[in-house]
């Protein structure tokens, strides 16, 4: 493995670990949202696809209280890649928060040091001694890939073999979506960390964000192909795209409970701050589509501004969406998402299920609309781009004469990568269509193909020196 010569090398010529202690390695995947994607944070089902593009990192305790950070792949984007703090300085979220954010250069350590604050406050007595983390990674940034994610996932998993912690599975995620929502502040939900760590190669991980239930890995019939297609739109799960659609989903949640006279009120027994009730325990994918249709989604305005909101609802039930003057909530469309994408993506589940046993194309092309639907309704949500909707548009012209079934937009939306369903003889189609894109000049494409091992998969590789 290239990245255990770099360690190596690390040890004997470079001198930045040591030779007389163990060095430990994990390594997490980004991930593409084959459906769902952005029903997360609304209690939704969720389809996810490993990438074979990875982020590395190697840990090795330290025999005084610093924290020494290399990160190679940060130096070669030109940002400063060598960081040296301690544990000392890092008392409290608010100080980790505030180093990570001092300087643009180093906003990527938000999501190191925000994985070895976790284990200092979840595991006092085993954090003892300062640590020594080499990193590199070759999942591209901002692409709605999980690169943070990746980060967050590989960093912790190494870090807690090195003081003796065996993180795992549902633990370990929920671990690095904490780092994610209240270090890093963005708001995303638990697929992004699950996904990496659960995922296996040639796999598609189904994930119920109650909060998180994984459910049997499920292989694609043998027929079909995912691929993914950098539009080379940056997305930002921190834009205010996707936070004013979050939390507009967040807006018609409350004002069905309150139509309803159901409390709303804070989650005590959840880590990550959330909110529920009674019926739907605070997730809008519990609504069935036909009783949403029915009683609610008429009563729901298009759009709203937050002091209208405020005035009416009294408060918001999102933490990590606070609302904004000046920015138009589109409630109805982004409730509407949250409740049929959910019913989508268990369609698409059970149509993937039942497509292993006894391919058809009737299933293929089901499966495909069911991706157009989806990726038509981020633009209803306000997070389409016009990169993504003309990649998304070659493939449909594309069709299921030429092995095309189905493409849409991913993730968090506002541009990043368009997921493809084809069959693995349309391989030839994809290229092409991916060399039309790049000559358009709307964007510097990149091209994800296959899949590979999450993290648990991996497991820890232990270096002596």
């Amino acid at each position: 493995m290239e990245f255990a010569d770099h360690v190596q090398a690390l040890i004997k010529n470079d001198g930045f670990f040591s030779p007389s202690n163990p060095v430990y390695i994990a390594r997490s995947p980004g991930r593409l949202d084959l459906m769902g994607g952005n029903d997360d944070y609304t209690g939704g089902l969720v389809f996810e696809s490993t990438i074979r593009e990875a982020t590395y990192a190697a840990a090795q305790l330290r025999t005084d209280q610093l924290i020494v950070l290399k990160n190679q792949t940060a130096s070669e984007a030109g940002w400063q890649g060598d960081v040296t703090t301690s544990f000392a300085e890092l008392s409290d979220e608010a100080t980790v928060r505030n180093y990570a954010n001092s300087s643009p250069a180093i906003r990527w350590t938000a999501y190191v040091l925000g994985t070895l604050f976790y284990l200092q406050k979840k595991f006092p007595e085993q954090i003892d001694t300062g640590i020594q983390i080499y990193m590199e990674s070759t999942v591209p940034l901002n692409r709605g890939v999980s690169s943070s994610a990746a980060i967050e996932v590989s960093v912790m998993k190494a870090a807690a073999a090195a003081y003796g912690i065996d993180l795992s599975g549902i633990e370990l995620a929920l671990a690095c979506q904490w780092v994610e929502n209240v270090i890093a502040e963005s708001a995303c939900g638990i697929m992004d960390q699950i996904a990496v760590v659960a995922g296996k190669e040639g796999f598609i991980l189904p994930l119920v964000c109650q909060p998180c239930i994984p459910e049997p890995l499920i292989q694609l019939p043998k027929e079909l192909q995912i691929w993914g297609i950098d539009s080379g739109v940056s997305h930002q799960v921190s834009g205010i795209e996707y936070e004013a659609a979050r939390a507009a989903a967040f807006m018609g949640y409350k004002m069905i409970c309150d139509q309803e006279q159901i409390a709303v009120t804070v989650d005590d027994r959840s880590e990550i701050e959330r909110y529920t009730d009674e019926r739907w325990n605070g997730y809008l994918a519990n609504l069935s589509p036909s009783l949403f249709h029915e009683k609610y989604e008429a009563n729901l305005p298009d759009s709203v501004n937050s002091s209208k909101y405020l005035a009416k609802h009294g408060f918001h039930v999102d933490p990590y969406t606070p609302l904004k003057e000046g920015v138009v909530y589109h409630i109805r469309a982004n409730t509407r998402y949250a409740v049929e994408e959910n019913y989508r993506v268990q369609l698409f589940s059970e149509l993937s299920k039942g497509a292993s046993l006894a391919p058809s194309k009737r299933s293929f092309q089901l499966m495909g609309e069911l991706m157009y639907q989806s990726h038509y309704a981020y633009t209803e949500c306000g997070l389409g781009a016009k990169a993504t909707d003309f990649i998304v548009d070659l493939f449909r012209k594309e069709g299921i004469a030429k092995g095309i079934y189905g493409a849409k937009i991913t993730g968090g939306g506002a541009g990043g990568t368009v997921a493809i369903l084809a069959e693995k003889s349309a391989s030839a189609v994809v290229h092409r269509v991916f060399d039309l894109y790049a000559q358009s000049g709307m964007g510097d494409p990149y091209l994800f193909e296959g899949s590979s091992d999450g993290a648990d998969a991996f497991g820890i590789l232990e270096i002596s020196g």
